[in-house]
């Protein structure tokens, strides 16, 4: 396997020190070809290669459906053909010219998001119109559903989730990687390639709800998205304003709701007695 590789490690506790061997998650660059023409590289964890490339393709906008992909391959490396490192996605139409409307964009991670960022997105995306609607007693246990469906976070303790999940709490798809865009890209993906309905999905995922989350769930339709952990500001904006639902801190028995709380049923007075 090569999402974890064993490594031999010092363990200090206390006063006793002894070597041992521990699983960690495996880094690797992936570059993402269309047509043969680099679309992106990312450091991800392997595995779902694929759904990645088609995740990613679909939340950059290079794509809209399914049917616009003719082939998906690997290419191999002459240097190293045990790696599996970059991976060509034919379109249907090969002559297409294509530059990702997100090229004018900025990602969350390097700091530059702003304003300008969220108009080029009005552009592009349409607001989500689902009329899901789900109780809050089943979207506060998700998280942990979801934790009990990741084999390498025990294993290695150091990797991101995302899930989807249908309003009965019932999981429909789940996905791992170090890089927690990676692991949404990689949920999405194979939920574009099973033609399921992200607009009756709930989005769920293991680290913060940033900008970036925020955007791919808005690209997919996807009306509900809760984090273990904290939103940021324009993640919440960009979710007010495509009428997302986002649950941040949901653990334990509670969650904050940030935008548009009408898709939770909680069943609570707001002005207890």
């Amino acid at each position: 396997m090569r999402d974890a590789k064993r490594v031999g490690v010092l363990k200090l506790k206390g006063q006793a020190a002894n070597d041992v061997e521990d699983d960690v998650v495996v880094e690797e660059p992936l570059e993402i070809r269309v047509n043969n023409c680099s679309a992106g590289v990312t450091m991800r964890t392997p595995g779902h290669d694929f759904d990645l490339a088609l995740g990613f393709l679909w939340t950059e906008c290079y794509i809209s459906r399914l049917d616009e992909i003719g082939t998906i391959a690997y290419c191999p490396d002459e240097e190293h053909p045990e790696l599996r490192n970059v991976v060509n996605v034919t379109l249907m139409d090969t002559h297409r010219q294509f530059e990702s409307p997100r090229r004018a964009w900025s990602s969350s991670s390097c700091g530059l998001c702003g304003k300008s960022t969220l108009d080029a997105i009005r552009q592009s995306i349409n607001a989500c119109e689902s009329s899901l609607i789900i109780s809050r007693d089943i979207l506060v246990e998700l998280p942990e559903k979801m934790l009990l469906s990741q084999p390498n976070f025990s294993r290695t303790g150091g990797i991101h989730a995302a899930a989807l999940f249908d309003p009965s709490g019932k999981l429909i798809l789940i996905r791992e990687d170090l890089g927690r865009h990676n692991a949404v890209d990689k949920v999405l993906g194979a939920a574009l390639r099973e033609r399921a309905n992200p607009g009756g999905l709930v989005l769920v995922v293991s680290g913060r709800l940033g900008f970036e989350i925020a955007q791919k769930a808005a690209v997919a339709g996807i009306p509900v998205v809760a984090s273990v952990s904290a939103p940021s500001s324009l993640a919440i904006e960009l979710a007010t304003d495509f009428g997302i639902t986002a649950a941040g801190f949901v653990r334990g028995n509670s969650m904050n709701i940030y935008s548009h709380p009408e898709r939770v049923a909680h069943g609570i007075s707001e002005h207890p007695a």
